[in-house]
């Protein structure tokens, strides 16, 4: 069973309840503590210690964790939802209370409904309660099965018993009252023949992915995706360390617990002190300690392919499609394809990606990017100095502005830039794919998965001659940085804002890319102290609740931010002001001292002039 403990109620107790809407003080628990306890304001902000104490006792959780795959448009509010229903399902069936279910009742607690709505929340949540799960369900399937449970009126709880469920009885939206533990809570309570409540239980959606309750919460830390606690590894289900001296394994120090990471690390002095002394990289650092999860060395090299597989299909997928608007009721025109095909114009026919050595042959890359369109190829015989013409009609350009004038006006020019715009459009590809629901990896989470998947991309396009090794070592590398954030700050908008999305996920990327360049180790964690230190503050303001304005062209600035962090922190000479743990003690201070309109609720400045005139939103009622 998994550690998500239910409050069970004997069928044999008097107490009754056949209202839909839960309201007998019994049913509800009441957290003791917050899990947001790490981004509460400090009486004294140089108590470090203190803090310190409350948090794990180091920041090692599994790669695979961090990156998970899921379906889009959001981590905190799809794929966490339909984990936890899933859960609460298979603790059911643990407990044999399944067949005896007659209703279940769902509460959602939230600041803004339209959140909930947009994504797909009411879907996540009744199909991870039919046993779907977020990393193998069948997108397609995904509107068409809940439409059906929609117009049946009935759910088949764990893919095995039918119960009668209706959408306006059965849930209830409560964006009036906030469970106080996190802001993306919900309750499922499940009832028999009689109306007696049989189990309830409250879990909380708290960024990434990652699901907790009262009894898992360790500050703001969830340490595994895995909904049944049995199949996970021993050392995934805490973070604890334990005294007892070492034993070297295949020629490395391993702790006498067998269940804990041979290299833990909580900060990144500490990370970068484990390099030094072991002479290691912050890749190998990682690697090796994947190992302690449970994985052999060919299960690590598969798991990082595939994470990769499905980040790569995202941005083909978001390519090549025809589809041209994106869901909702912004109507968003989808770019990728556009930005695409005019990245690709002058590119042979059968070519579908540049392979080049290096980024700085830009006379090259100029003229292929001019090359004819349409398959024509030039005379292979032809002389090598020979300018390409483009077969494509020329038009005057219309200048905007007076001949008549001494400041004469600037002619319409298109410029190149090869890095912004292929980073540009990878990003946009991805975050356009998860708003539209479809197959996504978490890195750290859905509303900036486009960051990492963009800059990876470049680095094997056009700077690796190594792929897969590039591949690994970009992503440990950077899935070490995302665990400093986990421990140290957040990785929930709905805690810290856009900051703890974005930011965390450009400084993951700047991070990687340093590596994947041969950076340093101190070199790797300046290039993520740029990263962040440069989003300190982006709120989270979505028009509409939808993961599209401004997530996605947020995601393209991301990308090119991550790799010009990374870049300034290679040229830095090893001079530089301010650490990474630095760093993120000012996000995680950041994020305590913001308001909560700006964190995720689409009630502050882009959204409410939008509201009072093109937009439309009832505020009475839910929207499904």
């Amino acid at each position: 069973m998994s550690s998500f403990r239910l409050v069970i109620r004997s069928s044999s107790l008097s107490s009754r309840q056949k209202s839909p809407i839960l309201s007998p003080r019994w049913l509800l628990r009441t957290p003791s503590s917050r899990i947001s306890s790490t981004l509460s304001p400090r009486t004294q902000h140089n108590d470090a210690e203190s803090s310190s104490e409350s948090r794990p006792e180091h920041a090692v959780i599994s790669t695979f964790d961090l990156f998970s795959i899921g379906v889009g448009p959001s981590s905190s509010h799809t794929v966490g939802p339909m984990r936890a229903g899933k859960i609460f399902i298979n603790d059911l069936v643990e407990l044999d209370l399944l067949e005896k279910i007659r209703t279940i009742k769902i509460s959602l607690y939230v600041y803004h409904f339209a959140y909930f709505h947009a994504h797909h929340t009411p879907q996540a949540i009744l199909l991870g309660l039919e046993g779907s799960d977020p990393e193998t369900i069948d997108t397609g399937t995904i509107s068409p099965r809940y439409a059906a449970i929609q117009t049946n009126k009935s759910l088949l709880l764990g893919g095995k018993h039918r119960i009668s469920y209706d959408m306006d009885r059965d849930m209830l939206w409560r964006w009036d009252q906030v469970l106080k533990t996190h802001p993306n809570g919900m309750r499922f309570s499940v009832f028999d023949d009689n109306g007696d409540l049989l189990a309830t239980n409250e879990y909380f959606s708290v960024g990434g992915g990652f699901v907790v309750n009262e009894k898992t919460k360790v500050d703001e830390n969830l340490f595994y995706k895995g909904v049944d606690k049995s199949s996970v590894h021993g050392a995934r289900l805490h973070q604890h360390v334990h005294a007892g001296g070492s034993t070297t394994v295949a020629g490395q120090q391993i702790p006498a617990d067998s269940d804990q990471p041979p290299y833990p690390f909580k900060s990144g002095d500490s990370l970068l002190n484990l390099t030094r002394v072991h002479n290691m990289t912050i890749a190998q650092i990682v690697f090796d300690n994947e190992r302690s999860f449970g994985y052999n060395d060919k299960e690590i090299h598969n798991k990082l392919m595939r994470i990769w597989a499905v980040m790569d299909s995202c941005i083909r997928s978001g390519v090549h499609t025809h589809e041209t608007t994106l869901p909702g009721r912004l109507g968003l025109r989808r770019r990728a394809p556009m930005l695409y095909r005019r990245l690709m114009r002058g590119f042979y026919a059968g070519l579908s990606t540049p392979h080049f050595q290096a980024i700085e042959g830009e006379d090259q890359f100029t003229s292929a990017i001019d090359a004819p369109d349409g398959g024509h190829r030039r005379n292979e015989h032809s002389s090598a100095t020979q300018p390409i013409r483009s077969l494509r009609h020329s038009h005057a350009a219309r200048v905007v502005g007076s001949f008549d004038h001494p400041i004469l006006p600037e002619p319409p020019r298109k410029t190149m830039i090869p890095a912004m715009d292929f980073l540009s459009c990878y990003a946009i590809a991805v975050n356009e794919v998860n708003a539209s629901g479809g197959r996504i990896v978490t890195s750290p989470t859905n509303g900036a998965a486009g960051v990492i998947p963009a800059v990876l991309k470049y680095i094997i396009e056009f700077v690796s001659d190594d792929q897969k090794k590039s591949i690994k070592t970009f992503l440990l590398t950077a899935s070490a940085i995302g665990m400093l954030f986990k421990r140290g700050s957040t990785i929930s908008a709905a805690e810290g804002g856009c900051q703890a999305e974005v930011g965390v996920a450009c400084s993951m990327a700047a991070a990687g890319f340093a590596a994947c360049m041969g950076a340093s180790p101190e070199t790797v964690l300046q290039a993520a102290e740029i990263g962040i230190e440069h989003n300190l503050g982006l709120t989270c303001d979505p028009i509409d609740g939808l993961v599209q304005v401004p997530c996605i062209e947020r995601n393209s600035l991301g990308a090119v931010k991550a790799v010009t962090a990374a870049q300034l922190s290679m040229a830095s000479d090893g001079v530089y002001s301010v650490k990474l743990d630095e760093a993120i003690e000012a996000m995680r201070l950041t994020a305590a001292d913001m308001s909560v309109k700006y964190k995720e609720t689409s009630l502050s400045s882009l959204y409410r002039p939008l509201l009072q005139t093109t937009v439309k939103i009832p505020l009475t009622v839910p929207a499904w």
